[in-house]
């Protein structure tokens, strides 16, 4: 393994880690070496589905509701320390929802406010291991989407605040730096995966002409967190087979 990428002692939390490009990095850090906490929506891992993207053997795992500030600060890491901090909580919220007040408010808590909330209260440990956040945000955030105005919003919101906390935070040694995926397939795009029409569509105009896994949103996270990234901070590494060109 090439020691840039090992992580071996290092200490990670994914947030949003239980599914998805979230559990697809979890697993790129630990195949590293990295001891691996998770937080997920449901009360335990057992009641994750592997069918749906899930895998949980050999990382940590505590339900903790991001939605909610007071749950973010009550929350405990399992380990003394921390050397990076994987935010990719996501949620949305289809059917026109997203214009209503209930959904817009629900998806902007969790796509953004959360993404503040859980870099302060692990601004500290950060510090002390000279340490990293990667923000994961989405090619949504660029453009328009007609149908999720939160979500679009909160993704734009997500890479903004990449670049000021990449900032404000190296003063304190941190390192801020974003990716945004485009299409993955996950649990959150089978609106589009699983309708075969709107999928090839999609494959049509992506130039690599597939659609992203969650492996290869894992080899740019564990790039941005790595030593081979150390002179960068503040950026969003868009990661789409070239959709957003």
């Amino acid at each position: 393994m090439n020691s840039d990428t090992d992580f071996s002692g290092k200490k990670v939390l994914v947030v949003g880690g239980s599914s998805g490009i979230g559990n697809g990095i979890a697993h790129g850090f630990r195949s590293r070496g990295a001891s691996v906490h998770v937080w997920g929506t449901r009360e335990t891992a057992a009641d994750y589905n592997p069918a749906d993207g899930s895998d949980l053997e050999g990382l940590g795992y505590s339900c903790v509701n991001v939605g909610d500030p007071d749950a973010i600060e009550a929350a405990d890491l399992p380990f003394d320390g921390l050397d990076v901090l994987v935010l990719c909580q996501g949620t949305v919220v289809y059917r026109r929802g997203e214009f209503e007040r209930e959904g817009w408010d629900h998806v902007m808590a969790v796509n953004l406010d959360s993404l503040m909330h859980c870099a302060r209260k692990f601004r500290d440990q950060l510090s002390q291991a000279r340490g990293s956040i990667i923000v994961v945000s989405s090619i949504s955030g660029l453009k328009a989407n007609i149908g999720n105005p939160a979500y679009a919003a909160s993704k734009a919101g997500a890479i903004s605040l990449t670049k000021t906390l990449g900032q404000a935070y190296a003063r304190d040694g941190i390192r801020v730096n974003g990716l945004a995926p485009g299409l993955v397939d996950t649990k959150l795009t089978k609106v589009t995966t699983e309708n075969p029409e709107r999928l090839q569509g999609a494959i049509a105009s992506i130039p690599q002409q597939r659609v992203g896994t969650p492996e290869d949103m894992a080899g740019a996270a564990i790039f941005l967190a790595s030593p081979l990234a150390s002179y960068v901070t503040g950026h969003t590494l868009v990661v789409d087979g070239g959709l957003s060109l």
